[in-house]
């Protein structure tokens, strides 16, 4: 399977800004919730988890990939993209965040191949640049069925 396949439909998306960190995970985990890969309790866990231990989904200046665990809401594997063009603040003394990959994982070893597929996707500096730049859900859109 390849990484934009575990993208549903309308999961990419470009917003202003958001409000809050919270606003933030909401916006991220809107289409998982739409197409029934996670639950409300889900999202509640997330922030709940952020409150307790800080942004630990931040993957790298600009980028968190805000989820929780499988058995906290999480029905089908599946991932989200949300570009904010406003930085929103999570606190902790972490930079800022414009992009939110939002995963959900339905069990241990169902989202590892996306993970893995993204994770070569980001280290490449020229593909962050691109997303975080990014003027159209269709080039974000692009840019992951490149990985």
């Amino acid at each position: 399977m390849r990484l934009i396949d575990y993208f549903p439909a309308s999961s990419i998306s470009i917003r202003p800004s958001a409000g809050s960190w919270q606003q933030a995970i909401d916006f991220s985990m809107e289409s998982l919730l739409k197409h029934r890969c996670i639950n409300e309790t889900y999202i509640q866990s997330i922030k709940d988890s952020t409150i307790n231990n800080g942004p630990y989904y931040i993957l790298a200046p600009g980028v968190a990939m805000p989820h929780a665990r499988p058995e906290c809401g999480a029905l089908k594997t599946g991932l989200s993209l949300t570009l904010l063009n406003t930085p929103v603040e999570f606190g902790h003394a972490s930079e800022p965040v414009s992009l939110l990959i939002g995963l959900s994982a339905a069990d241990s070893t169902s989202h590892i191949d996306a993970i893995q597929a993204l994770s070569e996707l980001l280290c490449e500096e020229e593909n962050l640049s691109e997303l975080l730049s990014a003027k159209s859900e269709q080039q974000l859109a692009d840019i992951l069925a490149r990985a």
